[in-house]
């Protein structure tokens, strides 16, 4: 019974092996694939800059919800239901909303809004604070919850014993349940860190200038579609596993 296990892995291996072998020669060998495209523009002036608009997208994003996400947090962990009936409509409704439509509304609140009152709506939202605040209001309702989940997995009675022995609850909170809910969020904020990232990409629907726009960009000019598609895949996933390498450092540390 074990030989056949071992006979039947082996052979199940050697189909994975041949299929994704012909699908990597069947690419790199297309005619219609210009591989001197590819490294043209793979380190170019556009490509890069989309690349560090797309940084700047992400680090802003996970800046904003972390922010408002810990405070939907809280709000939702209180006890004035007021507050727990906010927060909860703000994360069913920008959880509820497709991201691509936050977005795209965004980018045409003046449509609605004409002026702010002190500027022309087209004058302040431009496409990339467009992008910036429809990423980070709808990343703000998920660590919400990711951050909840780390408040819940404290148990209350640490809190209590803290509170019993004359700490506030702000202090119980630093003290107490911030340090253990790290753990917990930590593996969550990653994988939603990597989530970031190349959802950026959808702010190409309305010119952001991030990685995918610029190679939208170029192949609107010279038509190489393909290649600069695989020139936007080979970033992301450079991209992609650099923040998986910082992730699992990030938990060692924790752990430690």
């Amino acid at each position: 019974m074990r030989r056949r296990g071992y006979a039947s892995r082996w052979v199940v291996g050697a189909v994975l092996v041949a299929v994704v072998g012909w699908l990597a020669y069947t690419v790199v060998t297309s005619p219609n694939l210009d591989w001197v495209v590819i490294g043209q523009y793979f380190l170019s002036t556009p490509v890069m800059e989309g690349v560090g608009t797309t940084l700047v997208l992400t680090f802003a994003t996970l800046g904003i919800g972390l922010v408002l996400g810990a405070l939907l947090a809280m709000m939702r962990q209180s006890h004035n239901p007021v507050a727990i009936a906010a927060a909860s409509g703000y994360i069913w409704f920008f959880r509820g909303v497709p991201l691509v439509v936050q977005i795209v509304f965004w980018f045409n609140l003046s449509l609605l809004f004409p002026t702010l009152g002190f500027a022309q709506t087209n004058a302040v939202i431009t496409p990339f604070l467009a992008a910036m605040l429809g990423l980070g209001l709808h990343e703000a309702a998920y660590l919400a919850e990711i951050i909840r989940g780390g408040f819940l997995a404290v148990p209350g009675g640490q809190v209590d014993a803290a509170l019993t022995i004359g700490m506030t609850r702000a202090q119980a909170t630093r003290a107490i349940v911030l340090p253990q809910s790290v753990r917990v969020i930590l593996p969550a904020l990653g994988n939603q860190f990597i989530l970031i990232l190349k959802g950026t990409s959808l702010v190409s629907v309305i010119g952001g200038g991030d990685l995918m726009t610029r190679a939208q960009q170029i192949y609107g000019q010279n038509y190489q579609v393909i290649a600069l598609l695989l020139v936007a895949t080979g970033w992301y996933l450079i991209l992609v596993t650099l923040a998986g390498l910082g992730q699992r450092f990030l938990e060692r540390w924790a752990a430690a």
